[in-house]
């Protein structure tokens, strides 16, 4: 995929390849802003001096996972791409496991048990 790119003010230009990207900062002319997603800050370019072009965030719900990308409107080239799946199957083995536990309390047939109580302190004499 390719880098995001910040101006020197922080304000979003339009991403760059990653070998461009990796050039950039091999020549001192940006740094790196984040890791993920991978964004750079160029130091000697502001928003004003590039040209920039609109993107938009496309999204794709899904029953197990949600695909969003960031496409640029007038070329639809895809300049990121990511996947958010669901946690549907881990809440619903959760629940399902402390439903079992539960019925299993409740169905356990155990014999009436004296009751422990005052049952800490030593009789006199003991020792």
């Amino acid at each position: 995929m390719y880098a995001f790119v910040l101006d020197k003010n922080l304000k979003p230009l339009d991403p760059c390849h990653p070998a461009r990207a990796r050039k950039l900062l091999n020549n001192g002319r940006a740094r790196v802003f984040k890791r993920y997603p991978f964004t750079i800050v160029l130091l000697d370019r502001t928003v004003e001096d590039s040209v920039t072009h609109p993107h938009r965030l496309k999204i794709d719900p899904g029953s197990k996972v949600t695909g969003m990308a960031v496409v640029q409107e007038q070329s639809y080239r895809v300049t990121h791409a990511l996947e958010i799946e669901h946690r549907t199957e881990q809440i619903k083995k959760a629940l399902d496991s402390r439903r079992a536990l539960r019925r299993g309390r409740r169905n356990r047939k155990l014999r009436y048990r004296k009751r422990r109580f005052l049952n800490r302190i030593r009789p006199e004499g003991w020792l």
